[in-house]
């Protein structure tokens, strides 16, 4: 599940790099030197892999081709005629590239593809997901990144690719992001630049920018729902108090605009943060303290005040078997809303092998969305999750099935979810592809 909660946390903004140690690859100290810091979750943002088993491998070359066809009994489409049902079906094509030397590492990522609805073909669409991420290590100690992510028509919910799942996020995020129409046309762009330096043996300092932002297509008719664009920037320090230990602060600042009602959200948050790692393959961190918020819009005056934040995380791992979950209690902007909330997010992620070739993933995930202004749109609440199933059948082929569930309340928002707030989905989905390892 962790899946919305890693929206909420931390959504698709940046993914501050960082450090000279991949988060997930050791735990704090345990299997390290004592010289190079572990960058723990509140920074790193990594809590651990969904994937397990194959999310190790680096320097390899992977194409193929998804096929998913699903049925869905609510497209939460638009108006108060209730629920509309209707059968999916995604053609996706799909590259991705890992390349790492002593110095720099680069991973690449492309899928495009075409998303057709047997009867609601307004909804019918371009399926996008690329992302790219450049690492360069200016010294042994000091390393920057570049990284950026831009979807349409690809959600979590919503997936057309479901080999591919993302990891729990576990760090500081100012981002809320919110789905509030999952078949809705969408694009989302984000793109971000962080550099960090352990500049003593147990003390690293490190900062990121981002600016993000998502459009809902007039194609979509969920009336009510506003695009957002977003600009942050984190700075942190951290400090090893022990092989095992870490402690640090960060300060976050982060502005949300949307359109086309236009309001405005500043939010400016500082977060003190303890990670312990009790094995090199299980860690647990919370960070906590002030986060003080503006927000101001067209018609309306202009609020401040300031509010407790709170955040935490745990990821689990084995060789066979992943699990996360984080909390978050933060004031944010949040897509397709209007104004400013409050937002309470949780969610849990896990997967198991369980024989040579088969395995099993669960996720479930809760939001909730409470207007800082009671004059507003007082918000809403939303709750998440799905089971699957993965077969692989042979070296370059797999199969997954698996259901989905999600439920969502924003009444005013005028779309069928103010009267059929419930989607049920299932899906059969058929991967073929070839694996290609690079030379170093």
């Amino acid at each position: 599940m962790l899946k919305v909660a890693c929206f909420c946390l931390a959504m698709a903004l940046t993914t501050p790099v960082w450090c000279q140690v991949e988060p997930a690859a050791v735990g704090g100290g345990f299997e390290l030197d004592d010289i190079h810091m572990m960058t723990p979750p509140p920074v790193s943002r990594d809590v651990s892999p969904v994937v397990v088993g194959v999310e190790k491998r680096t320097n390899f070359l992977d194409a193929g081709l998804v096929f998913t066809g699903s049925y869905t009994d609510n497209l939460m489409f638009g108006g108060n005629a209730g629920k509309v049902s209707d059968e999916v079906y995604y053609f996706l094509p799909s590259v991705d590239l890992d390349r790492r030397s002593s110095r720099s590492g680069e991973t690449l990522h492309y899928s495009a593809g075409f998303t057709l609805y047997d009867h609601v073909d307004q909804l019918n669409g371009a399926t996008q997901d690329a992302a790219g991420q450049y690492r360069f290590h200016l010294s042994p100690y000091a390393v920057i990144e570049v990284n950026d992510r831009f979807q349409q028509n690809y959600n979590l919910y919503n997936q057309s690719n479901p080999f591919v799942s993302g990891g729990a996020v576990g760090g500081t995020g100012p981002s809320n992001n919110i789905l509030v129409a999952p078949f809705a046309n969408q694009i989302s762009n984000s793109a971000g630049v962080g550099i960090s330096d352990q500049y003593g043996r147990n003390a690293m300092i490190g900062a990121s920018g981002a600016y993000t932002f998502y459009k809902f297509s007039d194609s979509a008719k969920n009336a009510g729902l506003n695009d957002e664009y977003m600009t942050s920037g984190v700075a942190f320090y951290s400090r090893r108090i022990a092989p095992s230990e870490y402690i640090g602060i960060t300060d976050q600042f982060a502005k949300y605009i949307t359109h086309p009602t236009n309001s405005y959200t500043a939010t400016n948050t500082i977060l003190g943060f303890y990670t312990h790692y009790f094995t090199k393959n299980f860690s647990a961190s919370v960070l906590g303290g002030p986060e003080h918020y503006t927000a101001w819009g067209s018609g309306t005056a202009k609020r401040q005040s300031w509010t407790p934040a709170v955040q935490g995380s745990f990821g689990w791992e084995s060789g066979r078997t992943s699990l996360s979950a984080t909390f978050s209690h933060i004031v944010a902007g949040a897509p397709g809303l209007i104004g400013t909330f409050q937002a309470n997010v949780a969610g849990l992620n896990g997967r198991m092998i369980f024989a040579r070739t088969w395995s099993a993933g669960a996720d479930a995930e809760y939001m909730q969305e409470k207007n800082v202004n009671p004059l507003l749109y007082p918000g809403g609440h939303t709750i998440s999750g799905g089971i699957d199933l993965q077969h692989r059948m042979g070296e370059r082929t797999s199969v997954a099935i698996g259901y989905g569930h999600f439920h969502e309340s924003y009444g005013q928002l005028g779309t069928v979810t103010a009267f059929s707030p419930d989607s049920n989905r299932v899906y059969l989905s058929l991967n073929v592809g070839f694996h290609r390892p690079l030379g170093r």
